[in-house]
Parts: C-alpha cells; sequence; structure tokens
C-alpha cells in the first residue's frame, strides 16, 4: 500500500485554466517526497487536492488505500497539515492554541498530551506565553505541533521554511527531520528552496505549468544534467596532452587550468587521472570539483517547459492567423 496515490489529477478554474493537469503521483510509506516548481506552477493547488480541501475537476487520490475523493473525513484522520501562511492565533497561548485547535478531532483530548506535544517540539517553557511574543521559528514549530495533534501518519508542509533566517530555518529542518526518523512518518513538502529539497528528500517532482516534468532521487536528477567537472591549477602548459577515453575528457584548457569530465564520479577517477597527468610532465597544484546541483536540475527542466508551452503558444496563433486569412 503507498502512502499517496494521484493518478490524472486534474484542477480547472473558470476560464479553461488547467493548475493542475494530468498529474500522477506514488509516494511510499515513511519517505520523504517533494514537490518542487515555480510560482504558479501548480504546487500548492496539489497539495490542497491531496488533504481534501479542494475537489479534482478529474482524476483519483488514495490515501493509505482510502479513497479521498468518497471519504475525505476519513482522510483528515490520517494526514497533518502545516500551510505556508500564519496558522496560530498570536492573542492566545501556544498551549491554548493547541488546545483549541485539538477541539476539532476530539472533545476530550488530555491536558498532559498537549503539554507532551509541546515538550516534544521545544515549547515547554513557553506554553503559557502569548504567540504574538514568539519569534518566526517559535510559531513555525508551533504550526508544526498543531499538525501532530491528531497522531497524523502522514504530514504535509507547505514552504516549511519560508521568510525564516538560516539559523531558525536550520532549527525547523532538525524537527522534521526528527519527525521522520523517531516516528516513521511519512512527509510530503513543497519548497522553493532546493538546499532543503536535497536536505529532507527521498526524492522530488519538479512541476511547472500544472504538469510534472520530471521525477526521481536528486542525486539521479543531477546525474541527469551534467557530469562531474574536475579543474587543475598547473604550472606548466604540455604540448599535445592527452587524456585517456577511459579516463576522462579534456574539454578545455585556460592559461594554466585545465578542465577535465572525468569518466564516472570524481573521486574515483581522480587517481588515475593525477596518475596520467604526471606521467606526461603536468605538474599540479590544486584540484577543485564541481559537480551539477538540483538548482541547475531545477532551471532546466522548467525553462524546457516554458518552451514547450511557448512553443504551443506560437503554433495556436499561427493556426488562428492561418485560419483568418483563410475566410
Amino acid at each position: 500500500m503507498h502512502a499517496i496515490e494521484a493518478k490524472g489529477l486534474t484542477k480547472i478554474y473558470e476560464g479553461s485554466i488547467r493548475a493542475v493537469d494530468g498529474v500522477d503521483l506514488c509516494v511510499e510509506e515513511g519517505e520523504v517526497f517533494g514537490l518542487l516548481g515555480p510560482n504558479g506552477a501548480g504546487k500548492s493547488t496539489t497539495i490542497k487536492m491531496l488533504l481534501t480541501l479542494l475537489k479534482p475537476t478529474s482524476g483519483s487520490i488514495e490515501i493509505l488505500g482510502v479513497d479521498a475523493l468518497s471519504s475525505p473525513s476519513r482522510v483528515r484522520e490520517l494526514v497533518g497539515y502545516v500551510p505556508q501562511e500564519v496558522s496560530v492565533d498570536g492573542d492566545l497561548t501556544g498551549y491554548e492554541n493547541l488546545l483549541i485547535f485539538s477541539k476539532f478531532y476530539s472533545s476530550n483530548v488530555k491536558k498532559e498530551k498537549i503539554r507532551g506535544i509541546l515538550e516534544y517540539i521545544g515549547l515547554q517553557e513557553k506554553a503559557d506565553d502569548l504567540v504574538k511574543n514568539y519569534s518566526g521559528g517559535m510559531m513555525r514549530r508551533l504550526e508544526i505541533a498543531q499538525a501532530l495533534v491528531n497522531e497524523p501518519k502522514i504530514l504535509f508542509l507547505d514552504e516549511p521554511s519560508i521568510g525564516l533566517d538560516p539559523y531558525v530555518k536550520r532549527e525547523v529542518w532538525m524537527l522534521v527531520k526528527t519527525l521522520k526518523e523517531e516516528r516513521g512518518m511519512t512527509i510530503f513538502m513543497t519548497t522553493h528552496d532546493m538546499m532543503e529539497a536535497e536536505y529532507f528528500c527521498d526524492r522530488v517532482a519538479i512541476m511547472n505549468a500544472g504538469k510534472i516534468v520530471v521525477l526521481g532521487r536528486p542525486s539521479d536528477l543531477k546525474e541527469s544534467v551534467g557530469a562531474d567537472v574536475v579543474s587543475l591549477k598547473v604550472s606548466n602548459h604540455v604540448a599535445g596532452l592527452r587524456v585517456p577515453g577511459e579516463v576522462g575528457k579534456l574539454i578545455s584548457t585556460n592559461n594554466e587550468e585545465l578542465s577535465i569530465v572525468p569518466n564516472g564520479r570524481a573521486e574515483e577517477a581522480l587517481p588515475r587521472l593525477i596518475l596520467e597527468l604526471e606521467k606526461q610532465g603536468v605538474v599540479i597544484h590544486s584540484i577543485s570539483i564541481s559537480r551539477p546541483t538540483l538548482d541547475d536540475v531545477f532551471l532546466k527542466y522548467t525553462k524546457m517547459r516554458i518552451q514547450e508551452a511557448e512553443s504551443l503558444r506560437q503554433a495556436r496563433l499561427a493556426r488562428r492567423s492561418f485560419r483568418r486569412h483563410a475566410k
């Protein structure tokens, strides 16, 4: 059984705007799954449909084997949700926020349970302080605490670290990582932060213009956009320098710097590469390695999709122009 399974998920708004266009997703139990994409790609619409907060135009959704369209109330018992927008009341204490939120699930929530959640996320000493006096990171942790009240099997996080400074962001990251490791929780998150996606996600899907344009493990996706490049600072330029094909490929020589694409991962190819160059009299002073990042993946696939959409738009305009002139 999958944690989340969506097939042909589509949402069309008035004016024939396809916010989500035939999306297929499958998330395994215990997995951290990231949904990436530019603003307007359809990420928030997708997450709201998975949460039963928005009804799809077409398609199917199952959450832990439960049909989300026919049994939305059952699905809501299985999931927790932390939205982008602030969802806590600043005029209440942290404890009061959790108490009120817990009433949505049960009228008989014990005080000890709420105190226990606050302790788990490190807010026990601030439990009776007004939330408007909390820092941004403390508010975010309280929002995560709210999402844990019903002991969910799946936690949905919509831009979990948006607007947080680097230090507080790391605190939130560690809390989410602890939830996965200690509770085996399935986590579905949207983010614009590529570092966040690499830190957390077992797999990521990149969405653009309502469609999933690529999906896979971060390491595999990075390999799909290019290879490692080894840059070497040298003190002498050797005429006719040759790099054997089984070791790598020389792609540029610039004064006292060589750039080589190794055959395989750079760390594994380096010993033989250095040996080959030294045999040919190259004196090496320093070595650096650069490799593709998730940013490179994001830019490549979202750009490809934008170009496809523009090509389709131009084709439609050309057809309309042809029909007008034909009349």
